[in-house]
């Protein structure tokens, strides 16, 4: 039995003022770090040792990671970088504050654009688009992991994730636009010996 660990980001100097980040490098505010920190600490206090550790190429990803694998001892573990697993593209709107933006374009079309399936923001990626390069990469490199008896950690962000779970959780499209990642809180997967989830837990 290998365990899956999800992990969204703390919250990075964006999400505290309320801006759609995207691809746009920002580091964690000092409650993200925080949050990074405690993540490993429940890691720690739950026993689990990990393997290998999968991120994505942006800053907030790799500082999370780094915090929580160094709170829970276990710094140096063989990590892998890719922007497969980056946050969705949110093209014209990112770096825009969420409510001048829900003002200037009306809540109803920020809605449609930050929570629906396959509707794209202005020059961006929709969540559809996001599972297209995030759940490929998971499946050729994740899942034969699992598949070998390992541990592994995922340090990424909201809908990199939300794509992943979707998948788990095996969660319709109307499903998952309720579903929301929660920043710094490890999500576990006990996975059998073909990579399938048969528990899951939140630390």
């Amino acid at each position: 039995m290998s365990k899956l660990i999800l992990l969204r980001h703390g919250q990075s100097t964006w999400n505290l003022e309320n801006r759609f980040t995207g691809w746009i490098d920002v580091p964690l505010t000092p409650l993200g770090e925080e949050e990074a920190k405690e993540a490993g600490f429940k890691i720690k206090k739950a026993g689990i040792r990990l393997d290998v550790a999968y991120t994505s190429a942006l800053l907030r990803a790799h500082e999370t990671l780094t915090l929580c694998l160094e709170t829970a001892g276990q710094s140096g573990l063989p990590t892998h970088f890719d922007q497969a697993l980056n946050e969705r593209h949110y093209g014209d709107l990112q770096g825009l504050n969420k409510d001048e933006t829900a003002q200037k374009f009306g809540a109803n079309q920020v809605k449609l654009w930050r929570r629906s399936y396959d509707v794209q923001p202005p020059n961006g990626e929709s969540l559809k688009d996001t599972a297209a390069r995030t759940l490929p990469y998971f499946e050729a490199n994740i899942i034969p992991e699992l598949k070998a008896g390992k541990n592994v950690i995922i340090s990424a962000h909201g809908n990199s994730l939300r794509a992943i779970v979707m998948q788990l959780d095996q969660l319709t499209q109307q499903q998952v636009l309720e579903l929301n990642i929660p920043n710094g809180i490890p999500i576990v997967y006990d996975c059998d010996s073909d990579g399938k989830p048969k528990s899951k837990t939140e630390l």
